[in-house]
């Protein structure tokens, strides 16, 4: 290998991480056109860019890693970025439209059950062991997107949506370990494709709105209910 193509390679590999950090950034204005959709009325929209926020938080990692980017670009954090645009679209996006789409009962008592999770979430975030060494997340992982998409989609009502607000509030601070399906390393193969399953669940619920299909509605659940399920026993096993 030549000296010139030897001083290529780390230009070609900043280049990359660049582009892995745009496209991770890329979450904000994502998050931006669910608001937009949700005040539009549009929900269904709303839901398909949290989708498409999902899919690049699922890669945007994996990616990283591929491409060293910590090596390349040293002097600027992807991991605070990530988290940034995962508050954004796995929070405040998303419990937003639940505010806004009238599925939180009205007044004050709604504003506070909104408020809650946001709270929650700002706590989490900021914790040092949110994301353990051994690669589980460390109390509930404010999939309040996940939360979001089967109120809107099984169109449940304010108090049960209440209800499972609160409850996975409560989560938050308890220290179950939920599994991190690209990095968890019980069963990873498993994990991932049953993440990818149940991403196809989530199109297909949004194609059929607003007359899901039982069939397809439970798949997705049971996925949820494995998920629950395999990182309680996870936990209680270390």
């Amino acid at each position: 290998m030549t000296a010139t193509h030897v001083a290529e390679e780390p230009l070609r590999l900043r280049a990359a991480g660049w582009a892995l950090h745009a496209y991770t950034a890329s979450g904000t204005a994502i998050a931006f056109l669910a608001l937009a959709a949700a005040v539009g009325g549009d929900e269904v929209a709303a839901l398909w860019w949290l989708l498409l926020a999902l899919l690049i938080d699922g890669t945007d990692g994996m990616l990283a890693r591929r491409l060293r980017v910590k090596e390349v670009i040293p002097n600027f954090d992807g991991a605070r970025l990530d988290d940034v645009v995962d508050y954004i679209t796995y929070c405040f996006a998303p419990v937003f439209l639940l505010w806004y789409g009238g599925y939180l009962p009205e007044g004050s008592l709604g504003t506070l059950v909104a408020v809650l999770p946001l709270l929650a979430s700002s706590y989490q975030f900021c914790r040092t062991d949110a994301k353990t060494e051994d690669h589980f997340f460390l109390g509930f992982p404010s999939y309040w997107n996940v939360v979001a998409f089967y109120v809107i989609v099984l169109d449940v009502s304010s108090g049960v949506t209440s209800a499972l607000l609160l409850a996975c509030v409560v989560l938050v601070f308890v220290p179950i370990k939920y599994i991190y399906p690209s990095r968890t390393a019980t069963a990873r193969g498993l994990n991932l494709s049953l993440a990818g399953a149940w991403l196809v669940t989530y199109a297909v619920l949004l194609l059929q709105f607003p007359d899901p299909s039982v069939v397809v509605v439970a798949l997705s659940l049971l996925y949820v209910g494995y998920y629950l399920a395999a990182s309680v026993v996870l936990t209680l096993r270390r």
